[in-house]
């Protein structure tokens, strides 16, 4: 794989409903940089198990992934918590994670050339994805925090869930993140917390943005 060279490199690990995703956006958007959802990635997968049951294969993944698009990782449908548990599962084989890791290093290395770097969020990508990022990002919160805005996303959807459902998914998944033997989601001695809580998202960006300006200015 070719590497483009002096790009701008963000890595962020985080725990679900944490706030990862929006610092993600936010970053990419105003540094130019290329963002990727890794996260959604194993939802297109899980959705795939979900569709085609009996032709689910190693050959099918690497066929669909080869072709999808970053359009695909938009579809609302990948949203859903059949969809969710299907990609929970699969993420915990290695042999999906080896065939979506080459996407997300192509994605991460090469951005399309509109960009002047990357950013990706997920649960491995300061650890096992982009080891070399210019700056790591593990974000967090409580998981009360955590539970309120999820639930409070899904209402805007019109989903049906009450508070204490989210709750305990968020608590199970985080458990699965921890626990999984390939590229379990933990926090690294050379990556910068940043525990949002109590910050809203401006203000979670602001101090983004003054530590990435630190060093790109030096």
């Amino acid at each position: 794989m070719k590497k483009r060279k002096n790009i701008i490199t963000v890595a962020i690990d985080s725990p679900g409903a944490a706030g990862a995703g929006t610092q993600a956006k936010l970053i990419a958007k105003h540094y130019n940089l290329f963002y990727l959802d890794t996260g959604k990635i194993y939802r297109y997968i899980g959705l795939l198990k979900l569709n085609y049951p009996i032709k689910f294969s190693y050959s099918l993944i690497k066929k669909e992934i080869c072709k999808m698009k970053i359009k695909d990782l938009e579809n609302k449908n990948l949203l859903t918590d059949k969809v969710a548990i299907s990609a929970s599962i699969i993420a915990k084989d290695k042999k999906i994670r080896n065939i979506v890791h080459k996407f997300q290093q192509k994605y991460a290395y090469s951005p399309p050339i509109k960009y002047i770097g990357s950013v990706l969020d997920g649960r491995d990508i300061i650890t096992v994805q982009v080891k070399d990022a210019m700056f790591k990002f593990f974000i967090t919160a409580n998981l009360k925090t955590r539970a309120k805005r999820r639930y409070k996303e899904y209402k805007s959807l019109k989903k049906k869930i009450t508070y204490k459902e989210v709750i305990k998914s968020l608590r199970n998944r985080d458990k699965s993140d921890k626990k999984r033997r390939y590229g379990p989601l933990k926090k690294t001695k050379d990556s910068i917390l940043i525990n949002t809580t109590k910050l809203s998202k401006k203000a979670c960006f602001r101090k983004i943005k003054e530590i990435m300006d630190r060093k790109l200015n030096n």
